[in-house]
This record gives structure tokens, sequence and C-alpha cells, in this order.
């Protein structure tokens, strides 16, 4: 089977505002996402309203339950170097799945840049046409954005869908 190579990374997005009930208190939304370099596909993502070593975890979990099948004996998971991939729950899980974390150096941006692509391309294509009032529509555009680019968006690189690449494969 084929060395799979995931990009994973965390980030705020701060176009993406949630008016909480509760004092309408504003909310910057926080998004882990686990991308798949062969195909670019989104092969699990979670949100919240805060940075946690425990979403970032779960999104791994997640990853992984769906990619167990798939998933290669060596897979490489790259990040930044913040707390949530610095942490020893961090290593121990990546340890359980046999994953090599790799993270990029500090102030080297390009590590990154088709992680950061992604978010430019939700932001563009989604969030920027429709901000979200509340995190549950939030979280229900980033869903229905996912899914879209995953099995209809084509990209111009292969001119195909993500999932249709990963299929074919």
């Amino acid at each position: 089977m084929k060395k799979r190579n995931y990009t994973h990374v965390q980030t705020l997005l701060p176009e993406i505002r949630a008016m909480l009930a509760e004092g309408k208190i504003q909310r910057e939304v926080a998004e882990y996402y686990i991308r798949d370099l062969y195909d670019n596909s989104i092969v699990a993502y979670k949100t919240g309203t805060r940075q946690t070593v425990n979403l970032v975890l779960d999104t791994i979990r997640l990853a992984m339950k769906r990619e167990k099948k798939r998933a290669a004996a060596e897979l490489h998971l790259h990040s930044d170097q913040g707390f949530q991939y610095t942490s020893h729950a961090y290593f121990q899980l990546t340890k359980q799945y046999g994953i090599t974390p790799s993270m990029s150096r500090r102030g080297n941006p390009y590590d990154n840049a088709m992680t950061e692509n992604f978010f430019s391309i939700l932001k563009t294509e989604c969030i920027y046409r429709r901000k979200p009032a509340t995190f549950a529509e939030a979280n229900e555009m980033i869903a229905s954005y996912i899914h879209f680019y995953n099995h209809e968006h084509i990209q111009l690189k292969t001119g195909e869908a993500p999932l249709t690449r990963r299929l074919s494969a």
C-alpha cells in the first residue's frame, strides 16, 4: 500500500463569528481538520468554540476510524508547533495509531501552505458569502461545504473531485 501523507492543522477562523444566546457574546470558531495530500480530501474535522488538545485528539480518532481500511502502515501527520501538537497526549495518540508526527520549524509558513490553501477556499467560497449568526449555523455551513468540497469541487490540478480521485486509485 502507498505511503499516505496527511496534513493536520488548527486555526481560528476570525471571519466565522457566532453569537451565543447567553449574553450575545462573540466567539470564534476553532476548526481542526485532517487533509489527505494525495487527493486533497478532508478526511476528518471537528469544530469547537475553543482550541483544545481534546478537539485535536478527537479529530485524529475520527480520521483513523474512517480511514482504518485505507491507512498505510506509515502515516505522516504534519502540523505547526501549537500547544495541542506538542502535548504529551498528542504524542501518545499518534504513537498508538502508528502515526509519525511532523512539525514545521518556527517561523516557517511554507510547510503549511497546502493546509492554509483549504482555509482560503473555505472562506472565499463559503464564509464570505454568508456570515453565520450562531455557532450551530457555522457548523452546518462548514459541514455542508466540506461535503461539497470532497464530492463535487473540481480540483484544477486533477480535473476531478477529491473523493473521485481516491476511489479511482
